[in-house]
């Protein structure tokens, strides 16, 4: 069974650092790229990031690009996303998930092509 387990997400101020970690277990995604999205009460759940399967290409959502870094430990089955100088707009529950397709050069920003996902963190920034 494969499961995706997020954590490291809590209650800071505005201004700090939070990592957030995804270990995947029951299958390698070494082929799939791997993303994190948000999801805050009442909206859509958003792109956040992502990394290729490579490890060699990431993309942003321009709100948290230049303060979020993604990446990827495949030894570890594990992703991550540092979290600096955080925003009460960056409120919400943060997922990992892992891409359908294989071997692509971009991973994508769309949820749908995304068929595995974690049950969410919560992170609250308050102001």
């Amino acid at each position: 069974q494969v499961q995706l387990v997020e954590s490291g997400g809590g209650l800071v101020q505005a201004g700090d650092s939070l990592r957030l970690s995804c270990v995947i277990s029951g299958r390698s995604f070494g082929s799939n790229g791997l993303a994190w999205f948000r999801q805050a009460p009442g909206k859509e759940r958003d792109f956040v990031a992502s990394v290729s399967w490579t490890g060699l290409r990431t993309d942003y959502a321009d709100s948290v690009k230049d303060r979020f870094t993604i990446s990827r430990d495949d030894a570890k089955n594990s992703i991550y996303l540092q979290m600096n100088s955080l925003k009460p707009e960056d409120t919400a529950t943060y997922y990992c998930a892992a891409e359908y397709q294989t071997l692509k050069l971009v991973a994508s920003r769309r949820p749908q092509d995304y068929n595995f996902w974690g049950q969410g963190t919560q992170v609250t920034v308050s102001s």
